[in-house]
């Protein structure tokens, strides 16, 4: 006589059983090991939390601008006045390394609010050109000493050895007197 597999009424096996059991046993035993491996892989608090920057713009009066620290690199928040702004969107396009208006560079309706890294493209130095008595260079924008690169009044490279413009990092106005950056 041929042998009969055992099941119970519904026609399942008890091998089926056993194997589905072991199966999500392990299952389990792999979610409890690999759960904290991932956990430990993610930042930690300190870095999360210099993952954005709120900057009060409030104090800041047209033609003035302030530096601020945002993942450990400076940042320009400059409040451009109507000039400066007219200076910016008068530069052809062609004349510039790496060509980009002022709209580009800013938040729609915000023309007046330019917010950049405060680093070199060229070496990663501090440009100078926020602060009193500071050197704007010659187009009134930033000037990097170190190797004589001259951004204009938008942030754009226009002399020296920089490559590419100071760069604008992700930020929007969380309200009219705050920005958050990052």
């Amino acid at each position: 006589m041929a042998d009969v597999p055992v099941t119970d009424g519904d026609g399942v096996r008890r091998r089926d059983f056993l194997n589905v059991a072991a199966v999500s046993f392990a299952g389990v035993g792999v979610a409890a090991a690999v759960g904290p491996l991932l956990v430990q892989m993610a930042p930690p608090a300190d870095v999360r939390a210099l993952s954005t920057t709120e900057v009060d713009i409030s104090k800041i009066q047209p033609g003035q601008g302030i530096k601020t620290v945002w993942r450990k690199q400076p940042v320009f928040v400059r409040n451009l006045v109507p000039a400066e702004i007219e200076a910016a969107n008068k530069v052809p396009l062609s004349e510039l390394r790496d060509p980009q208006t002022l709209a580009e560079r800013t938040k729609p309706g915000k023309a007046n609010w330019l917010i950049t890294l405060g680093v070199c493209t060229h070496l990663g130095c501090v440009p100078l050109g926020i602060g009193e008595g500071e050197n704007k260079g010659p187009f009134g924008g930033y000037f990097c000493p170190c190797h004589g690169s001259a951004y204009d009044t938008a942030a754009r490279i226009r002399t020296g050895p920089a490559p590419t413009n100071l760069v604008v990092p992700d930020y929007e106005f969380s309200s009219p007197n705050t920005v958050v950056i990052g």
